[in-house]
């Protein structure tokens, strides 16, 4: 029996770490038909493999169905087959979905913002369409402790992406099967499988301020090594009783 790589050491623990969110979070059950927004970057690439994989296994049972949004006003150059490719490797259903936003309809909103909107709501029309209760988004540990960060921040609010949740205005379900996945263990999972990568020249990506917290998600960790992990319980194990009640 060859003996196992380094890499297929990490790739297992990916493994491991996905089906410790599936069923910590109660994420997928029996019968599920879930959407999955495959952008062309590394973390929904990784996103469709490992549910490819893991909808062959016994239980829970469940369908994926691939959607690539494609944005027209934004010079995003993805190489449609090959994301068709990765799809249709797992016997996935790959639609392609265009549509656009209009940055001056709302000076309030950013345009990243303005973006992100709008290709949620083309997922929820595609999942509505293809009959799917679930969306599956790429969001991974990293992204989840940035946006605490950048909500305590800049939003005085205590708060981020969960793991699973439950839209009553769509009857619909976000889950985040990634989010127990660090950045870091993707970025070797996508050199490790030769994940192509898509060509992105989004003129608004500067504005956005989540570079920030990744540096300062970075400098946490140069501090305590711990410091993702202990970010991660502090969302729950709220101490209110050493807390500030609130006032206004």
């Amino acid at each position: 029996m060859a003996k196992e790589t380094e890499d297929e050491r990490l790739y297992r623990k990916v493994e491991e770490k996905l089906i410790k969110a599936i069923r910590s979070y109660e994420l997928i059950t029996d019968g599920d038909r879930i959407l999955v927004g495959l952008s062309g970057g590394k973390d929904s690439l990784a996103l469709v493999e490992l549910l490819g994989r893991r909808m062959k296994i016994y239980r829970p049972k469940f369908e994926v169905v691939v959607a690539h949004i494609v944005m027209t006003n934004i010079p995003y150059q993805s190489d449609r087959e090959y994301l068709q490719q990765c799809a249709e490797a797992y016997g996935l259903p790959f639609i392609v979905y265009e549509t656009q936003f209009d940055a001056s309809t709302d000076r309030r909103k950013s345009p990243c913002f303005l973006c992100s909107w709008t290709r949620r709501k083309a997922l929820f029309d595609i999942a509505k369409r293809e009959n799917c209760n679930k969306i599956a988004l790429g969001h991974h540990q990293d992204d989840i402790l940035e946006t605490l960060l950048m909500n305590m921040t800049h939003q005085g609010a205590f708060g981020t992406m969960p793991p699973r949740l439950k839209m009553d205005k769509f009857a619909m379900e976000i889950i985040r099967p990634l989010c127990l996945i660090s950045e870091k263990e993707l970025n070797r999972i996508a050199i490790w499988r030769g994940y192509q990568k898509q060509v992105k020249n989004c003129p608004y990506e500067r504005d956005s301020s989540r570079s920030d917290m990744k540096d300062i998600l970075n400098r946490l960790e140069a501090i305590n090594p711990e410091a993702r992990y202990s970010l991660w319980a502090s969302m729950t194990h709220i101490q209110e009783d050493y807390l500030p009640p609130k006032i206004g």
